[in-house]
C-alpha cells in the first residue's frame, strides 16, 4: 500500500466570507493564497492550506476547465487544530486575548502537550496545540 505524506488541505464552512476572511487574516495571521465568492485559501506555514467555503455554496459539482470537483459541504461546529511550539503558546494566548477572542478551554495532555480552544465567527472550534506532546510522534 502506498504511504500518504501529509494532509494538504483542510476545509471549514462559513456563512459570511468577508467576516471569516478578516478573522483568519487578522486573528490567525494566515496569508491568503486566493479568494473568490465561493472559497478562500490560506497558507498555513508553507506546509498546509486551510480552505474556507461558503456553507451550502459547494452543493453542486464545479467544472474547473481541467476537471470536475465533486460536491461537498459541512454543517455544525466543525473543528481544526493548529500546532505551535511550547514556548509560543503563551504568545498565542496573549494575542487572542488582545483580539477579543475568548478562550473556551485549556487542556494539558499526558504526553506533555497543551491545547487552547476558541471559536471563529461561525462557531467552528479552533485549537492551538503544542507539538510535540499531543499525539505519539507529533
Amino acid at each position: 500500500m502506498p504511504d500518504l505524506k501529509s494532509i494538504l488541505e483542510t476545509a471549514l464552512y462559513v456563512d459570511d466570507m468577508d467576516r471569516a476572511t478578516t478573522f483568519y487574516e487578522d486573528v490567525m495571521q494566515l496569508p491568503s493564497l486566493m479568494t473568490s465568492e465561493r472559497l478562500c485559501a490560506f497558507n498555513v506555514n508553507d506546509a498546509n492550506v486551510l480552505l474556507l467555503f461558503i456553507r451550502g455554496g459547494t452543493l453542486e459539482p464545479v467544472d474547473t476547465g481541467h476537471g470536475i470537483i465533486p460536491p461537498h459541504n459541512g454543517v455544525g461546529q466543525l473543528h481544526v487544530a493548529f500546532s505551535c511550539t511550547h514556548d509560543m503558546l503563551p504568545a498565542w494566548q496573549d494575542h487572542l486575548q488582545a483580539k477579543g477572542v475568548d478562550i473556551e478551554g485549556e487542556t494539558s495532555w499526558k504526553r506533555g502537550g497543551r491545547s487552547i480552544y476558541f471559536r471563529d465567527p461561525d462557531g467552528n472550534l479552533l485549537e492551538i496545540a503544542t507539538s510535540p506532546g499531543l499525539w505519539s510522534g507529533f
